[in-house]
């Protein structure tokens, strides 16, 4: 298998490191909430702003921001989306009000879309060998295991030990670096500049289809069917969109990228497969607390296991199985690995034993080492060198709106069955525990549908690793 050169493994470094920070900061500030609440005064209605501001801004721009790497060059977009990331971390960590909090929150999301909306664009034009970008993609999916793992845990220890401040403040020398980094490493490139797509119509209804979605899916736990309407509006803007873009002379977004099956099959397999999984992320820390009673560090020690399996495949596993058998064919892997686990989760018992229980599980978690590698292979797979920022943008929008909506959704159908056996008269253990199996049951059954959608639409792609030597030049 190839060797990453030294120049390509420094790209690679810096991009790592930008995704990590992302990855990590829509997780870290959860832990924080309490302390940042008593100490800048928030009233309970507002404190959930402090992560809605973030994620509104970040999952609303990812397209825009694909897009505009592909016109102005796609580093440009990546070190003005650093530098506006690392000063806005700045302003979070000095703020003295809510509001000057959730601005500060919102800019960062704002950067965050720059940076991260072109890594995989990156990505795929700087690794055109075969072996390169399938190691490349093992570490990219390593470090969305990692960053996941770590955000509660480092922003616990943050907050406990130094402040809440500090949450953000650490993020302005790692930005710093990652800046002056990505100077010397990343590839230089000129795109054709805002005429080659500037469909300003076309941008306002993608950016306010996605945000009024977004705001839908993060509010719908405490409002219920009150947000439907924001999802009704996001839907016509969205729609919207779509027509503009199939009759605009530059559109933002050419649909011929959405003809390709292995990137709107990897998609729409990721909407599904993330949304599934979180409820792995989110939900069995739930049941392990408030059912199990395990402590915050014993839950982060029994979920241990999981990340270092998923760490160890994605890493050192899917390179290999993706040269021999293709990304196709390791995705569908990973995806029975994980129906598995969410299978065996389905039935846990209250009274769980973490030996026979829980443990199987953070075995077959692992599956989520070869379906995030994977997964990014075929999404990208249709890009070329002057729309990989777009594809990118694109790949990173679906991955929020299934995380967002999974952790909604699943979250949304546990509270209720709980309630429903609370009123039955079920003890709170047996309610907490069966609100928790039917989000289970739910993930289980959006992982098979997604594994039939790898099956039946990503059955010729032209993805699979061990083939992308035979992709046209302008293609890598």
């Amino acid at each position: 298998m190839s060797r990453i050169s030294p120049s390509r493994r420094l790209a690679l470094g810096v991009l790592s490191t930008a995704m990590l920070m992302t990855i990590l900061d829509g997780s870290i500030v959860t832990v924080a909430l309490p302390a940042i609440q008593r100490d800048l005064g928030f009233a309970p209605a507002d404190l959930s702003w402090t992560v809605n501001a973030y994620l509104i801004a970040y999952g609303g721009l990812l397209l825009l921001a694909g897009r505009l790497g592909d016109l102005l060059g796609r580093r440009a977009v990546f070190l003005a989306g650093n530098v506006v990331f690392t000063v806005a971390s700045l302003l979070a960590g000095v703020a003295g009000d809510p509001a000057t909090l959730i601005g500060a929150r919102f800019l960062q999301g704002v950067g965050s879309a720059m940076a991260t909306a072109v890594v995989l664009g990156i990505l795929v034009t700087t690794f055109t060998d075969p072996g390169e970008r399938a190691k490349a993609f093992g570490v990219f999916g390593f470090t969305g295991a990692v960053g996941a793992s770590l955000g509660a845990v480092l922003g616990g220890v943050l907050t406990d030990a130094l402040g809440w401040h500090y949450i953000f403040l650490i993020n302005i020398p790692i930005g710093v670096v990652t800046v002056v980094l990505a100077v010397r490493a990343l590839p230089a490139e000129r795109g054709p500049g805002l005429s080659g797509g500037a469909d300003a119509l076309g941008a306002l209804l993608v950016t306010a289809g996605l945000m009024l979605g977004i705001y839908a899916v993060v509010q719908i736990e405490r409002y219920g069917a009150g947000v439907l309407w924001f999802g009704a509006a996001s839907l016509v803007s969205l729609a919207a969109f779509l027509v503009r873009q199939a009759t605009a002379r530059t559109p933002l977004m050419p649909l011929r990228v959405l003809r390709s099956r292995a990137v709107a099959g990897a998609n729409l397999v990721q909407v599904l497969a993330l949304g599934a999984m979180f409820a792995f992320q989110v939900v069995v820390a739930l049941f392990m607390q408030h059912v199990l009673r395990y402590g915050a560090l014993g839950t982060g020690l029994a979920m241990l296991p999981a990340a270092v399996s998923i760490a160890v495949v994605s890493l050192f596993v899917y390179p290999r199985l993706a040269m021999r058998f293709g990304a196709r064919g390791v995705l569908l892997a990973g995806l029975a690995l994980l129906i598995g686990a969410m299978g065996w989760l389905a039935r846990v018992p209250v009274d769980a034993r973490y030996a026979t229980d829980l443990l199987p599980v953070m075995v077959l978690i692992m599956g989520g080492g070869l379906v995030l590698p994977a997964l990014t292979t075929l999404g990208m797979s249709g890009a070329r060198s002057d729309d990989a920022g777009l594809v990118s943008g694109l790949f990173n929008t679906t991955q929020q709106i299934g995380m967002a909506t999974g952790v909604a959704v699943l979250s949304t159908l546990a509270a209720s069955r709980t309630e429903g056996l609370l009123a039955d008269g079920a003890s709170g253990a047996v309610a907490l525990a069966g609100g928790y199996r039917l989000a289970f049951t739910v993930s289980f059954i959006l992982l098979v549908a997604a594994f039939a959608v790898g099956l039946l639409v990503l059955r010729r792609s032209r993805a699979d690793v061990g083939h992308e030597a035979e992709l046209q030049p302008e293609r890598a």
